[in-house]
């Protein structure tokens, strides 16, 4: 998991793979069948691991607005880690590539629509708990909170700091009136 979220996953190779899992190619071509299926799995953990405390906080927050911002800090806080590689596995391993990796953009595309799914469900239990405006347009602001927290991840691989990304997402937040606002009726 980590080679990829370092590397991508064009750029990673099998020796790659096979170095940082210890095994040789015949082990990894058993047990996987092939890269992409491994890339698969390295994802479905990434997610499992990496991303459970941030979508806590998309459920467990007490309004919207707090559990957009308990999700966006605490991505900020993890794609910062020194101890980790920067920004979002999901995110940045296979933007673009060669063709033969249109299977693993798929995949991640459909995996980057989930998590928007997710945002705009939270935000339509907002308009459901009263929290969110009635006739807000949560397509819109969950569409464009994506978009800050896929930034927060490229922003994070540029080397921003955990401080850098945290003044981000303040920003963000400070203008959630503005934003929810803006969206009513559009």
């Amino acid at each position: 998991m980590r080679v990829f979220w370092a590397r991508g996953y064009a750029s990673t190779s099998i020796g790659d793979l096979t170095d940082a899992m210890g095994i040789n190619r015949p082990s990894l071509y058993a047990a996987f069948g092939c890269k992409e299926e491994l890339f698969r799995e390295a994802a479905k953990l990434y997610n499992s691991v990496e991303g459970v405390l941030a979508w806590q906080y998309l459920e467990e927050g007490a309004t919207a607005r707090e559990a957009f911002e308990g999700m966006l800090m605490t991505h900020a806080a993890g794609y910062a880690d020194p101890s980790r590689p920067p920004g979002c596995m999901i995110v940045l391993s296979s933007l673009v590539g060669t063709p033969e990796d249109e299977g693993v953009r798929d995949f991640l595309a459909g995996a980057r629509k989930e998590g928007l799914e997710a945002m705009k469900a939270r935000l339509d239990r907002g308009v459901e708990e009263g929290d969110v405006p009635p006739g807000t347009d949560t397509t819109a602001i969950a569409v464009y909170l994506t978009t800050v927290l896929q930034g927060l991840s490229v922003r994070a691989r540029d080397g921003a700091t955990r401080q850098e990304l945290e003044r981000i997402v303040g920003q963000t937040m400070a203008m959630w009136d503005g934003l929810v606002a803006a969206s009513r009726g559009s």
